[in-house]
């Protein structure tokens, strides 16, 4: 890997974020609920408190870096950093979040889904962080870190690599929805050629409800005029600050592949290089108080649900608790089954969707057809016969543009609509599936009550976006040799007209391919969010299964122990309830 200097623009970021005592009063409470989640067996959620601890005794927030893939995130960060440490290229690369945090010097590891870090060569990351080399992550690796001696990174603050937006691995998205809740600010990269697309702007207005904090570049300015840069700027501000209904500042246009380079003008660079030295100068300290408070609620209101449980257990007869988990897992099956009512819901609302699509086509293509034949007519005539196979490239070429001409237009207006659309049918997904989950608690199921926040608008819905039409449709398959010879001679014979109608057939076969892209992306992106959605209730309700069940369990050994036993566990529950809402306020 090839090292690079931009330590002359980067003075000053080590003397930053003092006040450690505010940092660890967060710490020491984290801990505290580390320690009351292990009372409560609860090992993950003990873990993960004491991961949150450490960083916030640290004094490290995360800065994730979001955007759709090829939009030269990975770059930047190396960029930005001084070292070229993540992998970068021309695919879908980053598979797993991988955190870049200072170090004395330079070195990587991983964690793996068991728990364990695994230290790594540098040149091994690839090997654990790419889509190419580790597809769809089935390396089971949880994230990565890279440590860099970098001054940008001095004070706290960390870089994070996620998963591209909208490329074809499915994976991606998830992983990188999956890290919303650990975000503390966020780096969005967006381009001008598209700009900021659906599935973009969806997370950055789910990061932006969480974060302040928004630093927002148009990347690879190097590919585009002044004047697309501009209007993809203007139309980026404008949107983001329309769904967040607050001013989001400046947006920085920047290539990072120059600065790698040391080549081209600086653009922006220097300006985005003073932003983060603002980030850490104004709001590191509150950027690690607010993951402190929300890892903090969080976790406690799992350790909360996991008590409440463990008390209801010890304080009914283990008979009862048996009827009732049976009942339970009962009541699961019978959700399950009654699932299919709820997809006949959802089916009836992708018939819908799709009869919308489907007539607004039909009505578009009724008139883009006619008066596309006209207009390849037209182009017909200044067209000289000449040699066969060079008329029927000139023929089919009309037929590319004619249809591009007319159909391009009509696509930016259903891209719009097919968002509009999409949005509220996942709202209606959301709505269906809450409406469900009400009925099961009704039926029984009261355990559903304690599991905070079991589904909304943000759960489960984001799908990658495929509303790009820039590639429009429109390739002619090449004509076989056979066709190339009679090509030759069809004008000789006055067969000219077999080209003619064959081009003309490819035109209409352009209009009707590219016509029915949105409906077909609209449905292939709501039936992808409603098995998300289907899956999400199905872990709730197992999870809530799970959680009785262990419950169930340590009430059958607390209650062999006779009864000053049960009421000294009732006691310790308690206790640790007060304690956690005390946590809780301490705020």
């Amino acid at each position: 890997m090839q090292e690079y200097d931009s330590s002359s623009t980067l003075q000053d970021y080590g003397s930053v974020l003092p006040q450690k005592d505010l940092a660890m009063d967060g710490a020491s409470r984290l801990l505290r609920l580390a320690e009351l989640a292990q009372e409560l067996g609860a090992e993950p959620v003990a873990e993960e408190a004491r991961e949150l601890a450490k960083r916030v005794s640290e004094g490290r927030f995360y800065v994730a870096c979001i955007g759709q893939f090829k939009r030269g995130k990975s770059t930047l960060l190396n960029a930005l950093v001084g070292y070229a440490v993540v992998p970068t290229g021309f695919i879908p690369v980053t598979a797993v979040p991988t955190v870049i945090r200072f170090g004395d010097q330079l070195q990587a590891r991983v964690r793996m889904k068991d728990g364990s870090w695994r230290v790594i060569a540098m040149s091994d990351l690839k090997e654990y962080v790419t889509e190419e080399l580790n597809p769809e992550n089935r390396k089971a690796v949880e994230g990565a870190e890279v440590f860099v001696p970098s001054a940008l990174l001095s004070s706290g603050m960390c870089f994070v690599d996620t998963p591209g937006l909208g490329s074809v691995f499915t994976g991606n998205t998830a992983t990188t929805q999956a890290f919303i809740p650990h975000i503390d600010a966020a780096l969005v990269v967006v381009g001008a050629d598209p700009p900021i697309a659906g599935e973009e702007l969806a997370l950055v207005e789910a990061v932006g409800k969480q974060v302040q904090d928004l630093i927002l570049v148009i990347n690879k300015a190097d590919r585009t005029s002044d004047a697309e840069r501009a209007a993809a700027a203007k139309f980026t501000r404008e949107i983001l600050e329309k769904r967040l209904q607050r001013s989001i500042g400046e947006v920085f246009e920047i290539s990072a592949v120059e600065r790698i380079e040391n080549r081209g003008p600086l653009r922006d660079w220097e300006k985005l290089l003073a932003g983060f030295h603002h980030l850490v100068e104004d709001s590191g300290r509150n950027l690690v108080r607010a993951a402190c408070d929300r890892g903090l609620q969080r976790l406690s209101e799992q350790l909360l649900a996991i008590a409440s449980e463990d008390r209801d257990a010890l304080q009914r007869p283990i008979g009862e608790s048996e009827r009732r988990i049976a009942l339970m897992k009962e009541t699961i099956g019978e959700a399950e089954r009654s699932m299919r009512e709820l997809g006949f819901l959802f089916m009836a609302e992708q018939q819908r969707i799709s009869d919308f699509f489907v007539d607004r086509r039909h009505r578009f293509v009724g008139s883009a057809l006619a008066e596309s034949q006209q207009e390849f007519d037209e182009e017909l005539r200044s067209v000289h016969v000449g040699f066969g196979p060079s008329y029927r490239r000139r023929l089919m070429h009309f037929a590319q543009e004619v249809s591009r001409r007319r159909v391009t237009p009509w696509l930016k207006v259903e891209q719009e609509e097919g968002e509009l659309q999409y949005r509220a049918v996942a709202a209606r997904f959301v709505e269906l599936g809450n409406s469900f989950l009400k009925k099961l608690t009704d039926a029984g199921l009261t355990e559903l009550a304690r599991m905070p926040h079991a589904l909304d608008a943000e759960k489960g819905l984001r799908v990658r976006s495929r509303f790009t039409f820039e590639d429009f449709l429109g390739t002619a398959d090449p004509p076989s040799p056979l066709r190339w010879l009679a090509d030759v001679f069809l004008p000789l014979v006055g067969g000219r007209k077999l080209i003619t109608n064959e081009a003309r057939a490819f035109l209409e076969h352009l209009l009707e391919t590219n016509t029915s892209r949105v409906q077909n992306d609209v449905l292939n992106r709501i039936q992808e969010s409603r098995d998300r959605l289907e899956v999400e209730i199905r872990k709730l309700l197992h999870e809530i299964s799970r959680v009785a069940e262990q419950a169930l369990d340590r009430a059958r050994k607390v209650r062999e122990e006779g009864a000053p036993a049960v009421r000294s566990a009732i006691e310790r529950l308690a206790r640790i309830e007060r304690d956690i809402l005390a946590l809780l306020s301490f705020r």
